[in-house]
This record gives C-alpha cells, structure tokens and sequence, in this order.
C-alpha cells in the first residue's frame, strides 16, 4: 500500500520549496547570464551586455538567499520525515490564551 502524504488544507500558505533545484537552476542562469554579458561586451554591445549584468546580479542574490535558506536546515527545507506545519488559527487555539469576553 502507498504512503500517503499529509494534508492540512494550507499547502498554498505553507509551500515547501525545493531549494535543491533552485540552486542549480540559479547556477545554471549565472552561467549563461556571465557568458553573456561577456559575448555581447566582445561583441560591442553595451546594452545587451548591461542587461546580462544586470540579470547576472539579480541571480546572483537569489543563489545567496538559496544556500542561506539551505544552511538554515529542515525549518525551511523539511523532508518527508518533518510534518506538515499546523495552520494558523490552530497554533493560536493550542497556546491555551482564550480570550474571555
């Protein structure tokens, strides 16, 4: 019999990302950003140079907010075995502060 994930109904507010494959994915468009802004500087095109550049900076901020996130562990990199997150009005209800009208 097939495991079966667990849902909650939060999933779209919860949204485990799979950082591994964004890291090489980030990795990959620096790559071809930097090569690039390199053949089209060689080439004598400022614009289409400055723009890989410019594209190349914007990847290259996502690859740190990546490996943070990655270094940071299974809070924002789970696997199977971390259970999904409660939802919001229940973290609240199991503190045990209810408010007395």
């Amino acid at each position: 019999m097939p495991t079966r994930l667990i849902r909650t109904g939060d999933e779209p507010v919860h949204a485990r990302s799979p950082l591994r494959m964004r890291l090489g994915l980030a990795t990959w468009g620096l790559l071809w950003t930097l090569g690039g802004a390199v053949a089209f500087a060689v080439v004598g095109r400022p614009g289409w140079a400055a723009a890989c550049g410019a594209l190349a900076v914007v990847t290259m901020v996502d690859l740190v907010l990546v490996i943070r996130h990655i270094r940071q562990g299974p809070h924002y990199q789970p696997g199977p075995d971390v259970p999904p997150y409660a939802p919001i009005g229940e973290r609240r209800r199991s503190r045990g502060r209810h408010r007395t009208p």
